[in-house]
């Protein structure tokens, strides 16, 4: 269970609301700490401004006139140049990875094309920048590094670090720690895998590679539905429309399918996959995705990423069993959770939706359906992923605030729209020309906000 600093805080409505504001961050063993920490970031680049839903919070035992003096203003200053200066200290596989995105990793806050946004508070452990060159530096790798070096990794440090993002070439393999695919011991970590890739490859022999006379009319239909899905999954990523790739996504889906019977197949799944087969292949495949060629990997290097997708896909699907199951009653407490969160922190843009009835249901079921892949463009998603896979068991919890932080990107926009644009925008967000920046914006407030209504049900009561 999550601590939180919140419950410890007081908080007072105030006459008049701020913009947008938040920091992003991971459960800790020192909360206290790391909310104090949350709460000096936020004041300091507020200067007085209240935070977004009317709410005001202080601490006994820092008073908001200190946290927001000129000492303290001189101090973030100092931190936050020091910080962008530490981002020009990146790997070469890091500096590929930003050119072949065509962006520049120090592009500080005030750059954000968030108009509803007027500040965020750095995410826990982020003594870096909140672009996405905070996985890149130099002192953060040095800490991956350090844990990952040890022969019984500690997950609760690993989530810390992984929650702002994790360097490219450690992703594979601390997914599958975070995943508990792989055992956090280095001594058993080679010998399970072995053991799990090769009951992955008897799976397939066993429901997969047989002829159709052998299937149920239930799984025959189901392997067709598969068949027929695969092709639209991101179809805006050549790369995926490759006859191999597909053919993997197929294996991957149908054999998860016939070993989860209580859910079977549902569309949506089939996008779950996408983020595992990019960071896997990247193991064996160099360069940007859009020059690789799956042609250069051998059937057992293609069976072993199809191995570990399943595993982290079950890992993960593990978490949230009914938002698959019949009528996905998973998935529809999560929407009914986002709009008593967003009538909460934005009460004048839930009046709006209500009176012009559109019903959450009817953007967001799918949001949640394929957590929000759909929603970002593709080369945003394995970043917001490190912070999915960090939250481990507390995702769904913590999706509802990512979803609101997402929705309420667009407040004021919400408010001058109908009911038909607000349903149209609403199913194709104008997200595509977005950055690192945006997305660690929506994280940010997506913290605050978990950290100040999380342990407050009295705060989210209609």
């Amino acid at each position: 269970m999550r601590s939180n600093g919140g419950e410890e805080s007081t908080r007072k409505d105030v006459t008049s609301g701020g913009s947008g504001s938040g920091a992003g961050g991971i459960p800790s063993p020192n909360p206290e700490w790391r909310f104090n920490q949350t709460l000096r970031n936020v004041q300091g680049l507020l200067k007085g401004r209240s935070f977004p839903g009317k709410v005001l919070l202080t601490r006994k035992s820092e008073p908001l006139n200190a946290l927001a003096s000129p000492t303290h203003s001189r101090e973030m200053e100092r931190s936050y140049s020091s910080n962008d200066r530490g981002n020009d200290q990146t790997t070469n596989s890091f500096e590929a990875e930003a050119q072949s995105s065509g962006r520049a990793n120090n592009a500080n806050l005030q750059k954000t094309s968030i108009s509803s946004l007027t500040t965020s508070s750095a995410p826990p452990d982020a003594q870096g920048s909140v672009t996405g060159a905070r996985a890149t530096d130099s002192a953060r790798v040095a800490k991956f590094g350090n844990e990952l070096s040890r022969q019984a990794v500690i997950l609760e440090k690993l989530r810390e670090l992984s929650w702002s993002g994790v360097p490219p070439y450690m992703r594979p393999n601390i997914w599958r720690l975070l995943l508990g695919y792989a055992p956090p011991n280095s001594d058993r970590r080679e010998g399970v895998l072995a053991r799990k890739r090769l009951e992955y490859v008897e799976c397939v022999a066993q429901y997969y590679d047989i002829p159709d006379s052998e299937r149920s009319d239930d799984e025959i239909n189901m392997l067709r539905q598969i068949s027929v899905d695969c092709p639209r999954t991101v179809p805006d990523v050549t790369f995926f429309q490759h006859a191999q790739i597909q053919k993997s996504l197929e294996r991957i889906l149908y054999t998860w399918a016939i070993r989860h019977p209580a859910s079977g197949y549902v569309q949506g799944i089939n996008d779950l996959v996408t983020p595992f087969l990019i960071v896997f292949l990247s193991e064996h495949l160099n360069g940007s995705m859009e020059s690789w060629s799956i042609s250069d990997l051998s059937p057992q290097i293609i069976s072993n990423i199809e191995a570990d997708c399943y595993w982290c896909l079950s890992k993960l699907l593990d978490g949230m069993q009914d938002h698959y199951t019949f009528a996905q009653p998973g998935i529809q407490r999560l929407v009914f959770r986002l709009r008593e969160l967003v009538r909460r922190i934005d009460e004048p843009v839930s009046r709006h939706m209500e009176e012009e009835g559109l019903e959450f249901l009817q953007f967001a079921f799918r949001w949640f359906n394929c957590l929000l892949i759909r929603e970002i463009p593709f080369h945003l998603v394995t970043r917001l992923w490190d912070t999915y896979l960090a939250e481990g068991d507390s995702l769904p919890d913590f999706l509802v605030y990512i979803s609101a932080s997402l929705l309420l990107t667009w407040s004021e926009k919400l408010q001058k729209f109908d009911f038909q644009e607000m349903v149209m925008f609403l199913q194709h967000l104008p997200t595509e020309d977005w950055t690192h920046d945006e997305l660690e914006m929506v994280l940010s407030r997506a913290f605050m906000w978990h950290t100040m209504f999380s342990s407050s049900p009295s705060h989210l009561a209609s």
